[in-house]
């Protein structure tokens, strides 16, 4: 199984991460940070591209940070995670396929897990 791993800003348009999972070759599954629950585009991304949808919480991503290769000072300032995407896709134990890609307003990684 490929998860898709999302990480965005505040109002990120659904057409934002439907491009970037179709960029990175798609995914059977959509994981992004529990304290994104409310973005409406993060919903319709997974509704578009008919896939289920995953929160992850702060503990787990916190726990593959040593895992993810890209990191960002900033976000780890606005959320406490050097990486988000990453972090997202490889939590409860994936394998990073595609590190974090960028486009628009989202950024996207694959980890493929058993």
């Amino acid at each position: 199984m490929i998860v898709a791993g999302i990480g965005c800003r505040r109002g990120c348009p659904a057409e934002d991460i439907v491009a970037l999972v179709r960029q990175a070759g798609g995914a059977d599954a959509l994981a992004a940070p529990a304290w994104k629950h409310g973005e409406a585009g993060i919903a319709e991304a997974a509704r578009l591209l008919d896939l289920n949808l995953r929160f992850i919480d702060d503990a787990a991503l916190a726990a593959v940070q040593d895992q993810c290769p890209t990191r960002s000072a900033a976000v780890a300032r606005a959320t406490g995670h050097a990486s988000v995407a990453e972090a997202a896709a490889l939590a409860g134990g994936g394998r990073l396929v595609l590190a974090r890609i960028a486009g628009g307003l989202a950024t996207c990684a694959l980890a493929e897990h058993p």
